[in-house]
C-alpha cells in the first residue's frame, strides 16, 4: 500500500470513529433520567427506556471512551468515560460480596445478580483503561479487586484455566452459559480470551509479580489448551477436564484472538514467550482467513456439520481489519494491509449507517440489512468497531 492510500485509509477510519461511532453513543445513548446509558436501541433505532442495563455493555462503553480520550484527546470522551465509571462503581459492583452484577433494571436495581466472569473481566478491562487515561486511583483499586475475585473464584487451580460463572455469593451455578446460543460447559474460549484481554490492560498500569504471573498463565492456557495444534483454530467449549465439547470453527474469534494474544505477549515482555506467541498467532490468523470472502468480508463460523454461518456480523468484520493489520505489522505479510483496507471497504459500504450513526448488526446471507437485532444493546456496543478504528490507526501511523 502506497503512502497516499495509507493516508486515505487512516482518514476514513478517523472520520468513522469521530463522526459516526462516538457521537452516536454520546448523543443517543445517554440516560439523563436514570443515569449512565440506556440499555438498548432496537433495530429501528428506537430507544427502549425500560430495557435492562448489562454489565458488559457498560464496561465496554467505559473502555471505548477511555481509549478514545487517550487516542483523540477529546474532553467529551473523558466525560463519557467518567459517566460510565461512576455508574459501574455505584450500581454494578456488588459491595457486599464483591464482583459485578450481570444486569440491572433501567432504574439501577438488580435484575440478575449472577457472577459471570466474562463480565467481570470486561469491567477490569474498562477500569484499567480509565486509570490509564486519567490516573483515577479508585478505578485502579476496583480493577485490582475484581482481578483478584477472578483469580480466587474462577481460576481452576487443580485442572487449569478459568470457570465460567458462579452465583452472587460465589457458589457453583447450574447454568453457566454466557448467552442462550452458547453451550453449557464450564470452560470456554470466549471467557479465556477476554480474561486475557483484561489482564493485559491491567498489566499495562499495574505491573506486579501477581499481575505478570496471571497474564502469562492466561496466555499459556490458550496456547496449550484452547488452540488446536493440528489446524490452528481455537476450540470453543470444554469441560472441567479440558475435553473439547464442540466441532465448530469460529473465524471471527480466531482472527480476534490472533492479535489479542500477540498484544498480551508484547505487554508481558518475555522474549521467549513472545516468539512462541508470534508463531502461534500466525497459524491462528492463517486458519481464520479460511473464512475470508473475495469482497473482504469474513464468514462468522463453520458449524460442526460442515455448514457455514454466512451472516456478516459487525464485530467479526471489525476484528478482521485489526487481525490483518497485525499480519502486516508483526508478521511481515505486505499484502495484508491492502486486505485490511478491503475488509474496511466492505464495512464502509455495507455496515456503516451514515444517516443515523453507528453500524448495523449485520448483513444477512442474502445481502439485506439485519432488521431484527439491536442497533445498541446488551451485546452491541462501541467496543469492537471503535477499537478497530483506534488500533488500526495506531498501526497505520507507526
Amino acid at each position: 500500500m502506497n503512502k497516499e492510500a495509507k493516508e486515505a485509509f487512516a482518514r476514513e477510519l478517523e472520520d468513522n470513529l469521530n463522526n459516526n461511532i462516538l457521537p452516536y453513543w454520546l448523543e443517543k445513548m445517554r440516560d439523563d433520567k436514570d443515569g449512565g446509558f440506556f440499555g438498548r436501541r432496537d433495530a429501528s433505532d428506537t430507544v427502549m427506556e425500560g430495557a435492562e442495563k448489562g454489565a458488559i455493555m457498560n464496561a465496554r462503553i467505559l473502555w471505548t471512551f477511555s481509549a478514545a480520550y487517550l487516542s483523540t484527546g477529546r474532553s467529551d470522551c473523558l466525560e463519557a468515560a467518567t459517566r460510565a465509571k461512576d455508574y459501574i462503581l455505584n450500581h454494578f459492583i456488588d459491595k457486599e460480596n464483591g464482583g459485578v452484577f450481570w444486569s440491572l433494571n433501567a432504574d439501577g436495581s438488580i435484575a440478575d445478580s449472577k457472577k459471570q466472569f466474562y463480565a467481570i473481566a470486561f469491567t477490569v478491562y474498562g477500569l484499567a483503561e480509565y486509570y490509564r487515561a486519567c490516573g483515577d486511583k479508585e478505578a485502579l483499586d476496583c480493577a485490582i479487586a475484581l482481578f483478584r475475585s477472578i483469580e480466587e473464584h474462577s481460576r481452576d487451580r487443580a485442572k487449569g484455566g478459568y470457570r465460567e460463572a458462579a452465583t452472587r455469593t460465589w457458589e457453583p451455578i447450574e447454568d453457566m452459559r454466557l448467552s442462550e446460543k452458547d453451550e453449557n460447559f464450564s470452560k470456554t474460549m470466549n471467557t479465556h480470551l477476554h480474561i486475557l484481554e483484561a489482564y493485559t490492560a491491567l498489566l499495562r498500569v499495574w505491573r506486579t509479580e501477581e499481575s505478570v504471573e496471571a497474564c502469562r498463565y492466561a496466555l499459556e492456557i490458550i496456547l496449550d489448551r484452547i488452540m488446536n495444534p493440528a489446524d490452528g483454530h481455537l476450540g470453543l467449549f470444554f469441560n472441567d477436564d479440558w475435553n473439547r465439547m464442540d466441532r465448530e470453527k469460529s473465524y471471527g474469534h480466531d482472527i480476534e484472538a490472533s492479535w489479542l494474544l500477540l498484544e498480551a505477549a508484547q505487554v508481558i515482555g518475555d522474549p521467549v514467550l513472545y516468539e512462541r506467541t508470534l508463531n502461534a498467532t500466525r497459524r491462528i490468523s492463517d486458519a481464520a482467513l479460511e473464512g475470508l470472502c473475495c469482497d473482504g468480508s469474513m464468514v462468522y463460523e463453520r458449524h460442526g456439520n460442515g455448514s457455514y454461518d454466512n451472516e456478516k456480523h459487525w464485530w467479526v468484520q471489525a476484528e478482521t481489519v485489526v487481525g490483518q493489520a497485525y499480519r502486516f505489522r508483526f508478521h511481515g505479510v505486505e499484502k495484508a494491509l491492502d486486505d485490511a483496507q478491503r475488509s474496511w471497504a466492505y464495512i464502509r459500504d455495507n455496515l456503516v449507517d451514515n444517516i443515523n450513526g453507528e453500524w448495523y448488526w449485520s448483513r444477512m446471507p442474502d445481502g439485506s440489512i439485519n432488521s431484527v437485532e439491536d442497533k445498541a444493546g446488551f451485546w452491541k456496543c462501541p467496543y469492537h468497531n471503535g477499537r478497530m478504528c483506534m488500533e488500526t490507526l495506531r498501526i497505520l501511523k507507526s
